[in-house]
């Protein structure tokens, strides 16, 4: 797929993490955008078993914009861009869209271009020096999906989102996730 995205017609509007806990931001939803432990254990505590990982796409392609810039990528280079759907059983939880640049992928980090259906946070976060650098938050609306793959998922007041730039041992990469409905009905069971 030649497609900078196949979630995103456009880029969303990122805004500082500071700025988001100033707006009316759910608390269902704030619970995942400010978590800072890993999200692939926390589903996993939640969906057990059940817990599994689409993969949607993943192919080298040009970024975003704001993306290349935020990771220093070099206009019109390509970088690994890679997006899944996590579920429980058949239920979509949350939409994921990681960045990597070809310099991160070097030494260690080249198991990062293998993962298939093996969520992202099992690798990253047995890093031991991984560090989290920067950290946004978006609210997404239908007329920013790509409708073919996101009719079903997001409800018509949108979802909220976030972007983490992460370090390993100084290589960066750049992890979107956005939280839908299902996920945040989990949260309103515990």
């Amino acid at each position: 797929m030649t497609d900078k995205s196949f979630l995103f017609k456009r880029e969303p509007n990122w805004l500082p993490a500071w700025r988001g806990k100033q707006g009316n931001i759910p608390s269902t939803a704030r619970t995942w955008l400010y978590e800072s432990a890993s999200l692939t254990q926390r589903l996993r505590n939640t969906c057990g078993h059940a817990f599994h990982v689409r993969l949607l796409q993943q192919c080298w392609t040009k970024p975003f914009q704001g993306e290349a810039k935020t990771l220093r990528i070099r206009n019109g280079q390509h970088a690994l861009i890679r997006e899944v759907l996590l579920r429980c059983d058949q239920q979509p939880l949350i939409l994921a869209r990681t960045i990597i640049p070809s310099r991160t992928l070097r030494g260690a980090n080249r198991r990062l271009s293998n993962l298939g259906t093996r969520p992202l946070g099992d690798v990253i976060f047995s890093y031991p020096g991984l560090q989290r650098l920067r950290l946004e938050v978006a609210h997404v609306t239908n007329s920013d999906w790509n409708t073919e793959s996101m009719a079903d998922l997001a409800p018509d007041s949108g979802v909220w989102g976030r972007r983490t730039v992460y370090s390993l041992s100084g290589r960066k990469l750049l992890v979107c996730e956005f939280f839908l409905p299902a996920v945040l009905a989990l949260e309103e069971r515990r």
